[in-house]
């Protein structure tokens, strides 16, 4: 299964069971909202979690472009990208937490194919406040899968307030041969859905209140669910990173983590372009120059010749018409490489300051602060000024 017949596989089975289909979204939130990109598929339901009425009821399904920047330090693996699509399906105040569990497995196992004794999931454990989830241990215990009750790690929220409640994960066995070990020992097990029984609202003093009607929440990455179901190693193997990898290798000789991390960063910054954001100091603009940043220090680290002038055309391309973008790659383009004429004068002149600093002695957190502070150079680049100058 490809993208295509996975999403339509998911939102036929929530749609034959009452869901209405929300179409997917721009990555930035309406006007007033604090979050600078959409970052899961709720996001944008926000208001209806919390007891507005939802134009289109109370049973919704939907693909979700998101974004992330929480987790740049580990793109470049095997399972996390900056941008990607999140299947989610919702009951604002009508079903319960366990009966989504069991369309949940029934849509795993029978819809996508997904062998019963290659599933385990998790399942909050209670803490000082909330007692353990019964009613999701009591529906895995039914269904005969293997549980491992947590702490925090099933809790779920989107920040330090607003909506929250104890999730249950289910995971994926990705590796050679039978299952063994947990989601906790053994990092085959791969989180793959994500099923949140969301009753609370977290205020900025920490206190839980209950929210106006309980609601479930699931969530699901498109591009995981992509790697289990065609048996990859990597994300990174999917529909729609392939032509990165590709095009990336092939017009700049990257291997491994640089590699990914490159045809990561410059998919990420094509969409965000794509939907209007430009290179800024503040703002979504300034994400989007960081990301375009970190992926030009990651291409100058052994070869400063490299330019994004040289942007690979065919990825562009597909990722904008996957996305239904009206850009055009040469729009892209432009962008981009003025970002890089941008940076490579901030090289320029932040390269003696840099040289200056380190003659007084060995760089201390308090100088990489001012550094990025005051001359805006991040650490990696102010470490790689270092290692080129000896």
């Amino acid at each position: 299964m490809t993208y295509d017949p996975i999403s339509r596989t998911f939102l036929d089975f929530f749609r034959e069971r009452g869901h209405e289909l929300v179409p997917d979204g721009s990555l930035i939130p309406p006007p007033g909202d604090p979050v600078l990109f959409t970052t899961s598929g709720m996001h944008p339901l926000t208001p209806y979690l919390e007891g507005r009425p939802h134009p289109l009821g109370r049973r919704l399904v939907n693909v979700q472009r998101c974004l992330r920047t929480t987790d740049l330090d580990e793109v470049g693996d095997r399972t996390h990208l900056t941008l990607f699509r999140m299947l989610g399906s919702w009951s604002l105040g009508d079903y319960d937490l366990p009966r989504s569990l069991r369309w949940g497995y029934e849509l795993l196992r029978d819809g996508f194919g997904v062998p019963h004794e290659r599933m385990h999931v998790t399942v909050f454990g209670g803490d000082d406040r909330v007692g353990p989830d019964e009613p999701s241990l009591r529906t895995w215990g039914e269904l005969g899968l293997p549980v491992e009750l947590t702490g925090e790690e099933n809790w779920w929220s989107n920040g330090p307030t607003g909506p929250c409640g104890p999730d249950t994960e289910i995971f994926v066995w990705t590796g050679d041969g039978p299952p063994h070990g947990t989601p906790g020992t053994d990092e085959r097990w791969m989180e793959v859905w994500n099923h949140v029984g969301m009753r609370y609202h977290r205020h900025g003093d920490g206190r839980l209140t209950p929210l106006r009607q309980p609601n479930v929440d699931t969530g699901m990455g498109l591009e995981r669910l992509e790697m289990v179901l065609r048996g990859h190693r990597s994300v990174h193997e999917g529909e729609s990173l392939v032509p990165w990898v590709g095009g990336v290798c092939d017009v700049w000789g990257l291997r491994d983590a640089s590699l990914r991390v490159v045809g990561d960063h410059l998919r990420a910054g094509v969409v965000v372009v794509g939907d209007g954001v430009r290179p800024s100091n503040t703002g979504r603009g300034y994400v989007l120059r960081r990301l375009l940043r970190r992926t030009l220090t990651t291409l100058w680290r052994d070869e400063a010749s490299r330019t994004l002038s040289d942007l690979p055309t065919a990825p562009v391309r597909h990722t904008l018409d996957s996305f239904r973008q009206s850009v055009t790659v040469d729009e892209v383009r432009e962008v981009f490489t003025g970002e890089e004429r941008r940076f490579r004068e901030l090289l320029r002149r932040g390269r003696p300051v840099v040289l200056r600093r380190r003659s007084r002695g060995p760089l201390t957190d308090a100088d990489y602060r001012d550094l990025h502070d005051t001359h805006g150079l991040p650490r990696d680049l102010v470490d790689g000024l270092l290692a080129e100058a000896g």
